[in-house]
């Protein structure tokens, strides 16, 4: 049977992580916003959208979360021995960061089609890079094989108690400013963001719903509060294995031809974790898909309506609440999470083009 990581976990790692990860801010989106940046026929039908923008963490994504919350556990003999992971570069960055920041030596695997920004901005946090193939099983072979040889600790980007846990405080941040928000959008990979914000929603509405209503006494405060908020995953067409392996209840992998294909080169892993997943059906409403398209309107959006930068990977929840609303739970007032904004200049200028 599936063991899921409790409230008790998440406050924890909150405590843990309070050092090192900001609180990120909850930023809306409005229309009239919408309207001057150009795309008022969005505007006319828009809901409230709150964008959470992780990419205010010191690595410009959500990924130190998990990273800082696992590492800060590590025994000082580990420390010493140091720490590995793969990742396509926001992970890799905020293991770096970690590691730094906690006095020990990271070795990041990267896939060879990394971008360069977070290639360089891994490499400027002390890190060191081994350079494999663009599957993500490549990554992960070469990582367990360098931590038997050196003694390195592994930090998953994904599948594992901790990290879940350390994303879960993004969850727990969306409640306390927008106690009242009907629809949660993650992006989803490896899952951990996907299946700790659910976890952290779900338990925690749960628990305030034992509370009197509007009561001090309860762990927001005052109300209002949504009965119960909906959480959904989104997802790239060309990268739908999250998706696929929800609808179907088991879990698949796509190989890398295809995940590869997708401009979202955070949301390229070929298949959920399995800690990730057993944690996606047990608290997840449902699994959206977007196209490139959609993703590329829903980025240009953000850096001209907004004062934000997002990546593609972040991109994908505004895709979904602004193109995929009729596949998604009617929502007054949706949180949208950016989860980073580690975004290629070449990039950048061909979206504004």
């Amino acid at each position: 049977m599936p063991q899921f990581i409790t409230l008790a976990d998440i406050r924890a790692a909150q405590n843990r992580i309070a050092p090192a990860a900001v609180r990120t801010p909850l930023v809306r989106l409005s229309r009239a916003r919408l309207r001057l940046a150009g795309f008022p026929e969005l505007a006319d039908n828009a809901p409230d959208i709150y964008l959470k923008d992780e990419s205010a963490q010191p690595i410009g994504s959500f990924k130190l979360r998990g990273a800082y919350n696992m590492i800060a556990q590590l025994t000082p003999d580990q420390l010493r021995r140091g720490v590995i992971t793969y990742s396509s570069g926001n992970h890799a960055q905020g293991v770096a960061w970690s590691a730094r920041a906690l006095g020990a030596k990271a070795v990041i695997v990267m896939p060879d089609n990394s971008p360069q920004i977070k290639r360089d901005a891994t490499l400027a946090l002390g890190a060191q890079i081994v350079i494999v193939g663009n599957a993500s099983s490549d990554r992960r072979l070469k990582a367990e094989e360098l931590a038997v040889t050196h003694g390195y600790t592994i930090v998953p980007p994904y599948d594992h108690e901790a990290i879940i846990a350390g994303q879960a405080t993004c969850g727990l941040e969306i409640l306390e400013q927008l106690p009242n928000v009907d629809l949660v959008l993650s992006p989803v990979s490896g899952g951990g963001l996907l299946s700790g914000t659910a976890t952290a929603i779900k338990l925690l509405t749960a628990e305030r719903s034992e509370s009197p209503a509007h009561s001090s006494a309860s762990p927001l405060g005052p109300g209002p509060w949504a009965l119960d908020p909906r959480i959904f995953g989104c997802e790239p067409e060309l990268a739908a294995d999250a998706a696929e392996s929800f609808t179907r209840k088991t879990l698949v992998e796509w190989p890398a031809s295809k995940t590869t294909r997708t401009l979202c080169d955070g949301l390229r892993t070929q298949s959920l974790g399995q800690r990730n997943f057993d944690h996606i059906l047990h608290f997840v409403d449902g699994i959206v898909t977007v196209t490139e398209v959609e993703i590329r309107a829903a980025l240009k959006i953000i850096l001209t309506a907004t004062a934000l930068t997002a990546e593609p990977s972040g991109a994908v929840t505004l895709a979904a609440a602004l193109f995929h609303a009729h596949e998604l739970p009617k929502a007054s007032k949706i949180a949208a999470i950016l989860s980073g904004g580690n975004l290629d200049p070449t990039l950048r200028a061909e979206i504004l083009a």
